[in-house]
């Protein structure tokens, strides 16, 4: 299995990881090291992570407040947001119908 990033996630991601390096050198890395490790947890048992709509999951990354939201097929996981917790809940579906 693979992980997939729509485009809008992925601008996400870079966005909050630029967001947290401007803040503090390094942290920009710590965050997508985070993010990462969240992905992998996901790709590994991608069904044991809580459904918060309809075949989406997430996975909260540890030390910051973000989640990635996914849907996992058999084949790939395809990540549609790097959601930050202080967003307005559903904000992420916006990334789904596009």
């Amino acid at each position: 299995m693979q992980a997939v990033f729509r485009p809008e996630a992925q601008i996400e991601l870079l966005e909050a990881q630029a967001w947290y390096e401007a803040r503090s050198p390094g942290l920009g890395f710590e965050f997508a090291r985070a993010i990462d490790a969240a992905v992998t947890r996901a790709l590994r048992t991608p069904l044991t992570f809580p459904r918060i709509e309809a075949e989406f999951r997430h996975v909260a990354a540890r030390k910051f407040p973000y989640s990635i939201i996914y849907d996992a097929s058999e084949s790939e996981l395809v990540v549609v947001s790097c959601f930050h917790h202080s967003r307005r809940p559903g904000s992420w579906l916006r990334n789904v119908r596009t």
